[in-house]
């Protein structure tokens, strides 16, 4: 099920939205302030974030800058054409003022979603194309198996978020069945030693006891 991240201190209009968007299928969770949104983001990955600007704790500009791969839809009492420009110039991919009709979000929702499923993924000096499972490292085109790619995928999607094994084994089950806990690190070794031969940089760190993550020194 699509989750969304409904990051809003207004309770009324946090539950106004959550009661349509569950009524429409999406699983919902929320946060009241941009700090409680950061926490939220560092232990979940939404499909898409529905954004206020004016929060406590953290401003939802601030919240913006540090989320990444993750659609973002600002919903806002803010109508100059500058703030609208700025928050789509720093990540937003859409902007809605409120006070918003609920078809048209839903409709704006469902948009982003779409194009978010052939979105290339970035990551520092790292590209994946996940339609035609391409990864470049810079201008460089390197070749992984499905199995390598899938992994890549799923921590650049989360990055830079530690992936259990097991949660890592969940995401890329559909892609790939056959792929085991016994020869996971085979193939994050491959990955590596692909990585490393053309940037001569350590992109995958392993923590101990939990699982891997893309390193932020990358």
């Amino acid at each position: 099920m699509i989750k969304i991240a409904i990051i809003d201190d207004d309770v009324y209009i946090g539950n106004m939205l959550e009661e349509l968007l569950k009524k429409s299928g999406y699983q919902t969770v929320r946060a009241y302030s941009g700090t409680e949104a950061l926490l939220l983001l560092s232990n979940d990955k939404p499909d898409l974030v529905l954004l206020d600007l004016m929060l406590p704790g953290l401003c939802g500009e601030d919240v913006l800058s540090h989320m990444l791969n993750i659609p973002v839809i600002v919903l806002s009492a803010k109508t100059d054409i500058s703030s609208k420009v700025k928050l789509l110039n720093g990540g937003a991919v859409d902007y809605v003022t409120k006070p918003f009709d609920n078809s048209e979000l839903l409709a704006r929702i469902a948009v982003c979603l779409r194009k978010n499923n052939t979105n290339i993924l970035n990551y520092k000096n790292l590209k994946l194309f996940p339609d035609e499972r391409k990864v470049l490292v810079g201008e460089n085109d390197i070749r992984l198996t499905k199995t390598e790619f899938a992994i890549l995928k799923q921590l650049v999607i989360n990055a830079p978020n530690v992936v259990t094994k097991s949660r890592l084994l969940d995401l890329i089950s559909l892609d790939t069945p056959d792929c085991m806990e016994s020869s996971l690190k085979v193939h994050i070794s491959n990955i590596r030693k692909k990585l490393k031969e053309i940037s001569n940089c350590e992109y995958i760190e392993a923590v101990w006891g939990i699982g891997f993550k893309i390193s932020e020194k990358s």
